[in-house]
C-alpha cells in the first residue's frame, strides 16, 4: 500500500465530509460521509492515474509535491463526488 493511496483515502474522507457539510440535504452523517469519501478517494485516485496522471515507479520512492497535490486533489474530489452520488440515490430511494 503506497503512501499516495493513503493520502487519497484520507483526502477522500475529508472531501466526503466537506461535501456533506456543504450539501446538507445529501449528507449521510459523519460516518456515512467518511465511508463514501474513503471509497470515492480510492476510486478518484485510481481514475486520475488511468486518465493520464503518470505514475513513475522511480518517483514513487521520492514523493514529490506534485504527486502529493495530485493525490489530495484526486482523493478529495472523488470522495466528495461519490458522497453526493450516494446521497442522491439515498434521497431518491426514500421518496419511493
Amino acid at each position: 500500500m503506497g503512501i499516495e493511496l493513503i493520502i487519497q483515502l484520507i483526502a477522500g474522507a475529508l472531501g466526503g465530509n466537506v461535501a456533506g457539510g456543504l450539501l446538507k440535504n445529501l449528507s449521510l452523517g459523519t460516518a456515512g460521509n467518511s465511508i463514501a469519501g474513503i471509497l470515492g478517494g480510492g476510486l478518484g485516485g485510481y481514475l486520475l492515474n488511468m486518465l493520464g496522471a503518470p505514475v513513475d515507479p522511480a518517483a514513487a520512492s521520492n514523493l514529490d509535491i506534485g504527486s502529493i497535490i495530485s493525490s489530495i486533489a484526486g482523493g478529495g474530489v472523488g470522495g466528495g463526488v461519490l458522497m453526493a452520488i450516494v446521497g442522491v440515490i439515498k434521497n431518491m430511494m426514500a421518496k419511493s
